[in-house]
Parts: C-alpha cells; sequence; structure tokens
C-alpha cells in the first residue's frame, strides 16, 4: 500500500479564474461588465533543416503568431467595446468612421487574488477589433444576458512581471 495521503503548506491555491479585471490604454477605471476574456496562445512555426553531411533533421525556429483574444461582456450604456470597433469600420463614401489612432490599443488584463488585489498583469499590444458582435441571440423564453463581444487581433503580449503578490490581510 502507499503513502497516505498528505496536504503541502506550503502550495500556493491556484487562483480563481472569474477574478480579473480589462483596461483600456492608460485607463485607470476598467471596462464595465467583461465577464469573459479568452486565453492568452501563441505558437511558434518550426522550421525544419538538415546540415551538410548530417543525417539528423534540426529544428528552429520560425515566426511567433499570436491568437486573437475575445471580449465578453453584458450589454450596457457603455459604448467602448462599440466606439473601438467602429474604428476599423469603413462607414459613409469610404472613409473611416474614426480617425485610424484609434484603431489599436494596448490592453491590461489583471488576475486579482481572493482578497480582490491584482497578482498577475498581461499587457497585450497594438490590439484592433476584427470582429464584433453587438447583441447575443434574444429568447423571450430565456433569462439569460444580453452579451456584446469583441474579438481582438494582436501582435503580441507579456506578463507584467513587476507586479508582486500582496501580503494578505
Amino acid at each position: 500500500m502507499g503513502k497516505p495521503f498528505s496536504v503541502n503548506t506550503t502550495r500556493f491555491d491556484p487562483y480563481k479564474n472569474f477574478r480579473f479585471l480589462v483596461y483600456l490604454e492608460q485607463a485607470t477605471t476598467p471596462v464595465a461588465a467583461v465577464s469573459k476574456v479568452g486565453g492568452l496562445k501563441r505558437s511558434s512555426d518550426v522550421i525544419e533543416y538538415k546540415e551538410g553531411g548530417n543525417a539528423l533533421i534540426r529544428k528552429g525556429l520560425g515566426r511567433t503568431k499570436y491568437d486573437p483574444i475575445t471580449l465578453e461582456r453584458g450589454v450596457t450604456h457603455d459604448k467602448d467595446f462599440e466606439d473601438w470597433a467602429n474604428a476599423a469600420q469603413v462607414l459613409d463614401k469610404g472613409s473611416p468612421s474614426q480617425s485610424l489612432k484609434n484603431l489599436r490599443k494596448e490592453v491590461r488584463i489583471e488576475l486579482l487574488n481572493e482578497a480582490g488585489q491584482p497578482v498577475h498583469r498581461y499587457v497585450v499590444h497594438r490590439c484592433w477589433v476584427s470582429e464584433y458582435q453587438a447583441l447575443s441571440d434574444m429568447d423571450a423564453g430565456g433569462n439569460a444576458v444580453i452579451l456584446e463581444h469583441i474579438k481582438l487581433e494582436n501582435e503580441g503580449w507579456e506578463h507584467d512581471l513587476s507586479l508582486t503578490e500582496p501580503t494578505e490581510v
């Protein structure tokens, strides 16, 4: 029979995935009512090659791709998502609806601990909206919240390591 189960008292519990905030640009207040953030994922191409006289196939690092990130929230009177999505849309007479300087934004995603303190921060670079859904399906027989969502293309993200775990009170 194996050893009895013991509790590792030095282990840190994982953080809950429902405790997070999203910020656009340098804003000090988070985007209202964000209920879901798609995962941060990157992948790199593998380049296979052979060196002369060597039968071994080598593998090198190719281009890195960053997957789009989706943000979902309940519909509110806040127009941040819609205004940003409209920056990429060409409306009347073939001209952009807003200045293209509003097209790309930095996005910060903060993971919070149980006390509501930020413990991890990710900065997503040069995001722009490639897909916008103003309303989710509506069902008179349901009781769900109406959602809007945006899909963000990005040019990379990084873990902001300057944020350290605050001491619990």
